[in-house]
């Protein structure tokens, strides 16, 4: 499973960041790693620098072979919070369409 996160210029990245993540998609999705081929986590500022409430935004999308892309989305107070929402989130779905292909 290729997993790829992409951050906008106001949150803070880095390579600790991103392998951070990355390491807890592939411990988390584990599991789907026969039918998942690819991730992309995409964590943005709503509002630039702005400190409003639930303005961090995360996007988790899931490449499923022969199936179309799976995304979910989150809102937190920081990038974090926001990413560990989506990644429950994509858990679910992800569960639902795995329950869904062993049916047919």
């Amino acid at each position: 499973m290729l997993v790829q996160i992409h951050t906008d210029k106001n949150i803070e990245g880095g390579s600790r960041f991103a392998e951070y993540f990355t390491t807890e998609i592939k411990n988390e999705l584990a599991r789907f790693d026969e039918i998942v081929t690819r991730v992309e986590v995409h964590i943005t500022d709503e509002n630039g620098n702005k400190s409003t409430p639930n303005d961090k935004k995360c996007v988790i999308e899931a490449k499923v072979e022969k199936k179309q892309p799976i995304a979910v989305t989150a809102n937190a107070d920081s990038p974090e919070k926001a990413f560990f929402e989506a990644l429950e989130k994509i858990q679910r779905v992800l569960d639902t369409t795995v329950e869904k292909i062993k049916e047919h």
